[in-house]
């Protein structure tokens, strides 16, 4: 049955997101690499670590180093498999939809030989998956990711054997021991009011291109009208009543889930991590791919606005207006709820 799923995963990859994103690196992934090449004169959107001050001030016009992009690309995922991964209300589970996206990521990257490893955060803890080259490693590690849920709630017997989401101290475990540079992919709901994560993502950050893939389910946003409605928490198994048949209720929970995701939006900006959403009600593949194009997008625009944009850029590096020509070519989320 694991075999047949990890299959059909990947011959669903291939062949729907090739046809719809045409070359290797995509704008999931990062297009640069550590080495120094030639200088050039900076152009506006261009990152100011890379600045070659020496021929700046040789030449009195700002330049930056121009970089060879690695060829071997080694991207770290952390999965989020917990109790509240396992919910799902339409087309998808939470937890098949994080898989899912962690396989869209690893068959892209892994088509030159590139590594993929990966911590799984179960209600046990986590589980490091080491990086391996190439198709036959990332499969070793979807295989894995595929069976391991299941064993961790089997190992936990009831409420008191389950721990929660602890996302900061995955991440930690992530960052921990250095890793070389890449990619590094969150897969996760952010379900959890503790935004103590936030901090750890910003390190890894800093070393890292971020990418946070953040997991929806439609019942998370709005409930609707259906009565008294009995719940569990899967993560810590207490049991709730909500009145749904209040519209008052409703409304308030709509609130609050619509306050959260703003929150979480805003932490992960903050922390420096493009931010992708997926839905379980709509076509994964589809939200990727339009991602992915946005971003491309977005970075050509900076480039060709360069010559134009970059005397207003210096002179409002320090202002409003240059964060918001920083944010302006964010991919769209079209999958957002409005």
């Amino acid at each position: 049955m694991v075999e047949r799923t990890l299959r059909h995963l990947e011959l669903t990859v291939l062949r729907r997101l090739d046809g719809l994103l045409l070359g290797d690196y995509l704008g999931l992934l990062p297009g640069q690499g550590s080495e120094k090449s030639e200088s050039r004169e900076y152009q506006f959107g261009d990152d100011v670590r890379r600045m070659d001050w020496a021929v700046t001030a040789r030449t009195t016009i700002p330049h930056v180093h121009d970089l060879i992009a690695d060829r071997e690309l080694e991207t770290w995922a952390l999965v989020d498999l917990t109790g509240s991964q396992d919910f799902g209300s339409a087309r998808y589970r939470k937890r098949e939809l994080a898989i899912s996206a962690t396989a869209a990521v690893g068959f892209l990257t892994a088509r030159t030989g590139n590594r993929m490893g990966a911590i799984a955060l179960t209600d046990d803890g986590t589980r490091l998956i080491p990086a391996r080259p190439g198709r036959a490693g990332l499969r070793a590690l979807l295989r894995t990711l595929l069976t391991l849920p299941a064993t961790a709630r089997a190992a936990g017997s009831g409420p008191a054997a389950r721990r929660g989401t602890d996302l900061a101290a995955a991440l930690e475990a992530l960052r921990r021991p250095v890793r070389r540079r890449g990619l590094v992919v969150v897969v996760s709901d952010f379900l959890s009011v503790d935004l103590g994560w936030q901090r750890p993502l910003r390190a890894i950050a800093g070393r890292h291109d971020v990418l946070a893939v953040e997991i929806v389910d439609p019942l998370e946003l709005a409930l609707p009208n259906v009565g008294p409605l009995a719940v569990v928490d899967p993560e810590t198994g207490e049991l709730f009543e909500l009145p749904t048949h209040s519209r008052r209720f409703r409304a308030r929970y709509e609130e609050a889930a619509t306050r959260h995701r703003a929150e979480v939006d805003a932490a992960l900006r903050g922390a420096g991590a493009a931010h992708l959403r997926l839905r379980t009600d709509t076509d994964w593949l589809i939200e990727i791919a339009r991602y992915a194009a946005a971003n491309r997008r977005g970075q050509a625009a900076l480039r060709a606005a360069g010559p134009r944009a970059s005397g207003a850029s210096r002179a409002s590096a320090a202002g409003p207006a240059s964060r918001r020509a920083s944010t302006a070519v964010r991919p769209i989320r079209t999958s957002e709820k409005t």
